[in-house]
């Protein structure tokens, strides 16, 4: 556990994201158009689609651009044939970053990859080079002051694997990735909403960063973020300060 930056660092990235939402809708109708072509049109059968839907409704996107994104995935319209592709490489003072990219051109996304890393002080790796340092599980969190003794009580019940708390008080729920729909659901139901629920690439250890090193490993980052390819960005940097 990270200790007190645990919660810090998390509401750090969100704000980050929220500055960004002007590519959110972007990136959810690509993720529900390839969860649908790889594993249906049903999200009681595909539960990745599951995952992109719920992304489209936090995002309060339209019931009929989802239904279009659905139905260029299983064939009904036509479309880009996306692909998903994860590049991993190194950021400042040595931390990893992972970057899951939906691509029609991969010549073109990873020379946009990897231009956004070298220009910023980083570098491509190989595949697996970083991702051993990361746990691929479901993440759900709850901002301090949340009950803890509920959130363990049904975490126990819905099959989480583990219950963390920081230094703040946020409260991190972990479980298998096959489980995320149901312990979500499961805290919903019972009025407990969290704050960050996903299913993500968990770093084991962190690299903190401070002063100079944190800015320039938060250019870095967001020099990710602006490829235009680019769905997900997953990184073990800890930031001391804000930048």
């Amino acid at each position: 556990m990270a200790g007190h930056s645990k919660w810090a660092n998390i509401q750090h990235r969100k704000s980050r994201q929220d500055e960004k939402r002007g590519k959110l809708f972007t990136r959810v109708i690509r993720e529900l158009t390839v969860a649908a072509r790889t594993g249906g049109g049903d999200p009681a059968m595909n539960p990745k689609l599951r995952l992109a839907m719920d992304k489209a409704s936090d995002a309060n996107m339209p019931k009929e651009t989802v239904q279009r994104a659905i139905a260029k995935g299983v064939g009904g319209l036509e479309g880009d044939n996306f692909e998903e592709i994860r590049y991993e490489g190194y950021g400042i003072g040595g931390a990893a970053v992972i970057v899951d990219c939906l691509t029609d051109n991969r010549t073109r996304t990873v020379a946009d990859v990897r231009h956004a890393l070298s220009k910023h002080g980083g570098n491509l790796g190989t595949d697996g080079s970083v991702a051993f340092m990361f746990r691929h599980c479901g993440q759900i969190m709850f901002a301090p002051g949340t009950d803890e003794d509920a959130v363990m009580e049904i975490a126990i019940e819905a099959g989480a694997e583990d219950v963390l708390t920081d230094d703040e008080g946020g409260i991190e729920v972990l479980c298998a990735p096959a489980d995320f729909s149901d312990l979500k659901a499961a805290f919903e139901n019972a009025g407990l909403k969290p704050d960050v629920a996903e299913i993500t690439m968990r770093p084991d250890n962190m690299v903190s960063l401070a002063g100079e090193d944190a800015a320039r490993m938060q250019k870095l980052l967001d020099a990710l973020e602006n490829v235009d390819d680019v769905q997900q960005i997953y990184t073990n940097a800890e930031f001391d300060e804000t930048v």
